[in-house]
């Protein structure tokens, strides 16, 4: 209504606003307390399941780039698709890293989505 009459500019209805305002706001509120009970409280992660998920992860053939190259690791990644396998497990099979190398390189996953510490030289 507000609108219809060309009063907004006046700030005559800045009451109407203001009301329509905090009443969203209200039922916002009211909608995020609802979801939090009522779906994320309670909620836990499978640790085992999600470790397995990252160690299937054809993602983590980008750790290997450096090491294999570009060229090697895309058909690493292809190999892996293609056969349903990890990326571990072609690595391994195709004989490109030894298991030491695999370990330090992909080992510890929490490592490999940190930021990166870049090596200072202070010559």
């Amino acid at each position: 209504m507000a609108a219809e009459a060309g009063q907004l500019q006046l700030n005559a209805f800045e009451p109407v606003v203001a009301r329509c305002l905090l009443q969203g706001l209200t039922e916002l509120t009211a909608a995020c307390s609802l979801l939090a009970t009522r779906c994320v409280y309670g909620i836990t992660a499978d640790q085992d399941r999600l470790r397995a998920g990252v160690e299937r992860s054809i993602g983590l053939v980008t750790a290997l780039v450096p090491h294999l190259g570009y060229h090697r690791a895309t058909e690493v990644a292809q190999a892996a698709l293609r056969n349903g396998t990890s990326v571990v497990e072609e690595i391994r099979a195709q004989h490109l890293l030894d298991d030491t190398a695999l370990v330090t390189l992909l080992g510890d996953p929490e490592r490999l989505v940190g930021p990166r510490r870049e090596r200072r030289s202070d010559g």
